[in-house]
């Protein structure tokens, strides 16, 4: 089956793009609406809405497939592509990607996969490639192309393709509640999710406190939480708190003190499982992998239980690949859109589980439902050890959408195992 045609629109994502250094600098929230000067270039105030293209991939037959480009939430920083504005970069999906594709046989993700990111040009003396938004979205259309070409889900083509075996089971599910951390906390218990609450702790003086007294108190209430609104005594979720590296800010980068706080935050939330998200932000890739590897080599000698999963700085298959072999971090979180072509992701997961880390596969809030159902067949053929719900910051929204994608696929695979 080949490809009679590219289509593209300009379309909403989940959420918006962030000027993070901005937010750390201390911006206030006005309502949805931060005030406040812009840090990173591209951002024409600190919260703009976010933008998409829904690439389209016109078969011989007629039928359609299709993938969303995006770019996370937090776009700009910490080694990421600029920020991803639809009418910048639709041109080049016209006079770049369209004329690559068009005539293509759908015989193979991983080959068409290879060549959209393979794809460079020179340009004022410098050598371009495609934006990771641009290679994320195209790659989810082919995957679609392939599997409907060959009459299997996008799970199926993975599995084939990668020589993996189907385990026709479910992937945890995390979900994230963005400021309104309380009564999403609510949703999430509610609907008894794997992990919970991510809790956006993005700010040192209104969210983490200077000696970290915030999040204690929040750490205290959620556990209660859970407690008093569960509905069966079973339910024990991973607590995972996602905190931008304010550790970091607020205890000088002092691995010691990091730790010191760690463990105090474990002993408030036992008996529940502990996750820790991008604890400290270094500046850099080398010294983000040293501190990390000093701050598991602390947990281990205090004999602590949290996991550590890296974020900041390990945006890239090699990045990951790095902090993999170097040991920095017990999880690795495998934030999709940053990767590019959503073979990345698939590579990234497989590298991590092969070398004893663990897989988290992420993303971000300002995805789209057709990116979050492509990432559930990339989760159940890969299985890695939890799967973030997207898009959005609503909690119901995002998780329906991955869990009901997850439960009609299973369904279609158990039928064939």
């Amino acid at each position: 089956m080949k490809i009679k045609d590219v289509l593209y629109s300009k379309g909403r994502t989940g959420f918006y793009f962030d000027d993070q250094e901005a937010i750390r600098e201390g911006v206030q929230l006005d309502g949805f609406i931060y005030k406040g000067q812009t840090v990173t270039d591209g951002f024409s105030s600190v919260r703009i809405p976010g933008e998409s293209i829904s690439v389209m991939l016109v078969l011989e037959n007629g039928e359609v497939a299709f993938g969303d480009c995006v770019a996370v939430q937090y776009s700009g920083i910490g080694g990421r592509d600029p920020l991803f504005l639809a009418d910048e970069f639709m041109p080049l999906i016209e006079n770049i990607v369209k004329p690559h594709l068009v005539g293509q046989e759908l015989d193979s993700f991983r080959r068409l996969a290879k060549e959209i990111e393979d794809i460079k040009w020179e340009e004022d003396g410098e050598v371009k490639r495609l934006h990771t938004a641009i290679r994320y979205g195209v790659t989810q259309a082919i995957l679609d192309g392939v599997a409907r070409t060959k009459k299997k889900t996008m799970a199926e083509v993975i599995v084939e393709e990668y020589n993996l075996e189907i385990v026709a089971e479910p992937v945890h599910i995390f979900t994230q509640s963005g400021d309104d951390r309380y009564i999403n906390a609510d949703k999430m218990i509610l609907k008894q999710v794997s992990g919970l609450p991510h809790a956006l702790i993005n700010n040192v003086k209104t969210k983490l406190g200077e000696n970290g007294e915030i999040l204690l108190d929040y750490a205290r209430w959620l556990k209660d939480r859970v407690e008093k609104v569960r509905q069966d005594e079973d339910y024990f979720p991973t607590f995972h708190f996602d905190v931008y590296g304010t550790f970091g800010l607020a205890f000088n980068k002092d691995p010691e003190k990091i730790v010191d706080y760690i463990a105090l935050l474990e002993k408030t939330v036992a008996p529940y499982k502990l996750q820790i998200e991008g604890p400290v932000d270094m500046g850099n890739r080398e010294l983000q992998i040293k501190t990390l590897q000093e701050i598991l080599r602390l947990i281990d000698k205090k004999g602590l239980s949290v996991k550590i999963i890296a974020d900041e700085w390990c945006n890239t298959l090699e990045d990951i690949m790095d902090f993999a072999k170097a040991g920095a971090g017990h999880i690795i979180q495998v934030k999709t859109p940053d990767l590019g072509g959503i073979q990345n992701s698939i590579e990234a997961i497989l590298y991590c589980k092969s070398h004893g880390v663990g897989a988290y596969m992420g993303g971000s809030c300002n995805e789209t439902d057709r990116s979050a159902q492509v990432c559930v067949h990339v989760a159940l053929a890969t299985q890695p050890m939890q799967l973030l719900a997207k898009p959005g910051m609503g909690v119901d929204e995002g998780y329906m959408i991955m869990h009901n994608e997850m439960m009609r696929t299973l369904q279609l695979l158990k039928k064939k195992v």
